[in-house]
């Protein structure tokens, strides 16, 4: 599903235009993405979490070269349903 999609979704039933649903969206995200970038996880009960997950420093190899790399330890995005999402989707 888009967000084109769902912005249509959210539209038809709740009744408002299109334009409204698309800044509300967009917004959302918007809070989403600064909140993470600062460091701080979202919690969204009975949908699930944004978190973030630190990855440890590792050793890659290059193989066309075949060198060894450093790849520092970063953090990446994610997210966690919560139970009951989880049960909805089996």
């Amino acid at each position: 599903m888009t967000k084109a999609e769902i912005v249509n979704e959210i539209s038809r039933a709740t009744g408002l235009e299109k334009a409204v649903v698309l800044s509300t969206v967009e917004g959302f995200m918007d809070v989403v993405k600064e909140s993470m970038a600062n460091g701080h996880n979202v919690y969204l009960r009975g949908f699930g979490s944004f978190i973030i997950k630190t990855r440890k420093e590792k050793t890659a190899r290059n193989i066309t070269q075949n060198t060894s790399i450093k790849v520092p330890e970063h953090n990446i995005p994610a997210f966690k349903p919560c139970k009951s999402f989880l049960e909805e989707v089996k």
